[in-house]
């Protein structure tokens, strides 16, 4: 039985290859002799049957594509020879019959986190500093400067110097001279700094949703506490993130300080203030420890970046599995990306475990191609140059393939963007395709892990949630791996079953929920790009 071609579901008609195919190679498939009609790359999808010009191409069992000229049985399917065709979807037409994974050697197991008062648990132990407008971001830069360099132990400015006093119970600031104490190592707790270009400038409607992600970012449970700095004049009132943060946790006793810059007088002032009243802080955090949790307590993001042919063959679907198990266990996934949801709505509304989440979920994906199409383009410009220059050649073919992360269990939830997460099982969450934006979003409705799936690779990281990136092929892994935690190419060799690795991936998952850094933490790679979904005024 040959390996060279894969069918992904028996409804389909096209396969991919899982190597390079020279024109004029005969392959034996499924008992049928196929003809390479032209040179394929691996990755990229043959037609299986002589395709008319108009007929519809189906991937995953689900519409794809249709051609617009003929396509011979073994020719290649271009940008050229197909484009999107999804099928139209209005309503709920089953109801969902699942069977749960087996789960019965990870009901016991736990991983050791940081437990909130308010029954969440964190995989990191962060205190987190922000501004509510973009007129504070300098100020940001400056404690940041402040904080990591001092804690590193590294050059010294005078305001390192202040904090290095506090440091070390002195009454007055250090000399530059004085470089000899040693700075003690906060082994409970990590210091991190968000800046953005919002808060001001927008309609209200923009500021109000910065509100709302950022308040999800302090309630998140990976974070301990918080340092906001608002300037006073802008559309993000103090009293607006309040009252988001309230909405969202009414019983909130996370210590949250708050400075605003014109009624505070001199930046050297303020920043002293800021850096005493913070020390003070972070060391309190410092002192909360980690212990055992359920899985129960797990809450996943999935994403995909920088997808290629093999994504939705074998990282996606060992995310998939993964979420079934997290599902079974009552911890809780979160699926984004709305638009590479676009073609298998149809699985995910009739996966709706009621009328009203599934009314809501194409609700919000009907209104979001709408913004798009008003904007002058649509969900079927979604697939990038690298997408496609790797098999995915429309956003169907993509959607179909990006889906896969959510596995197959029933939908709790469906969230508009920075609604926060609480119903255990699949959420779908919205945002858009963006890799930053969309895993910026998940963290603040409370995403303590990201499972971020990559073909080509994408370094891609959060500043307060732990990402683990997930390669769908081995020539990845070796040749970045300063960024991969996680091979899925056992999978292409036919080495390895989906279970077999989202089992894997499942151990990983604790040992970086314990502690572990992942490959996105080592390199400090701390994204954060809210969705602008308004206009500037």
């Amino acid at each position: 039985m040959t390996t060279k071609l894969i069918k992904i579901h028996p409804t389909d008609n096209v396969a991919v290859a899982l190597e390079n195919l020279q024109k004029g190679e005969e392959i034996v498939f499924q008992g049928v002799k196929i003809t390479m009609q032209d040179d394929v790359k691996a990755k990229h999808k043959i037609a299986l049957e002589t395709l008319e010009a108009k007929s519809k191409i189906f991937m995953y069992g689900v519409l794809v594509g249709s051609t617009n000229k003929k396509i011979d049985k073994g020719a290649l399917l271009t940008t050229e020879n197909i484009v999107h065709q999804t099928s139209s979807v209005t309503k709920k037409t089953k109801d969902i019959s699942w069977t749960a994974p087996d789960i019965s050697q990870w009901k016991n197991r736990t991983f050791n986190g940081y437990h909130r008062s308010d029954g969440q648990v964190g995989t990191r132990n962060v205190w987190l500093f922000f501004p509510l407008v973009f007129c504070e971001n300098r100020n940001i830069e400056v404690l940041k400067e402040v904080f990591e360099k001092e804690l590193l132990n590294e050059e010294v400015n005078k305001h390192r110097l202040f904090l290095r006093s506090l440091i070390h119970g002195k009454k007055t600031p250090s000399t530059e001279n004085d470089r000899t104490e040693t700075v003690p190592v906060f082994n409970n707790v990590e210091v991190k700094f968000i800046t953005h270009q919002g808060g001001c400038g927008g309609i209200r409607q923009d500021s109000e949703m910065l509100a709302r992600l950022l308040a999800g970012y302090v309630n998140n449970p990976n974070v301990a506490g918080a340092t906001v700095l608002s300037l006073g004049c802008q559309n993000l009132q103090v009293k607006t993130f309040q009252e988001a943060l309230k909405t969202i946790a009414p019983n909130s006793d996370k210590p949250i300080l708050m400075y605003e810059q014109q009624q505070m007088g001199t930046v050297e002032d303020m920043l002293n203030t800021i850096i005493t009243d913070s020390f003070a802080g972070i060391k309190k955090a410092n002192d909360i420890q980690r212990k055992p949790a359920p899985l129960s307590k797990l809450k996943i993001g999935l994403e995909c970046g920088g997808s290629d042919g093999f994504s939705g063959i074998s990282a996606n679907p060992t995310l998939g599995y993964v979420s079934d198990m997290i599902s079974a266990l009552k911890g809780t996934a979160i699926l984004s990306e709305f638009p590479e949801l676009c073609g298998v709505e149809q699985e995910l509304v009739n996966r709706c475990a009621d009328e009203q989440q599934s009314k809501k979920f194409l609700k919000l994906m009907k209104d979001f191609e709408r913004s798009a199409v008003n904007a002058g383009s649509g969900f079927d410009m979604n697939p990038s140059p690298g997408n496609i220059k790797d098999g995915l050649i429309t956003d169907a073919m993509k959607s179909a393939g990006a889906a896969k992360k959510g596995g197959s269990s029933p939908i709790t939830a469906v969230l508009d963007y920075t609604e926060y997460s609480t119903k255990p099982g699949l959420n779908l969450l919205c945002t858009p395709g963006n890799d930053v934006e969309s895993t910026t979003a998940m963290a603040g409705s409370g995403a303590n892990i990201i499972l971020f799936t990559t073909g080509l690779g994408t370094p891609t990281g959060n500043p307060i949630t732990p990402v683990i990136k997930v390669a769908s092929n081995s020539e990845l892994a070796k040749k970045m791996p300063d960024i991969i935690d996680v091979d899925t190419g056992p999978i292409i060799r036919g080495e390895k079953s989906i279970e077999e690795m989202g089992e894997q991936l499942l151990e990983y998952i604790i040992e970086v929920a314990s502690g572990k850094k992942s490959k996105a933490m080592k390199l400090n790679q701390d994204d954060f790009i809210p969705w602008k979904r308004g206009v500037s005024l």
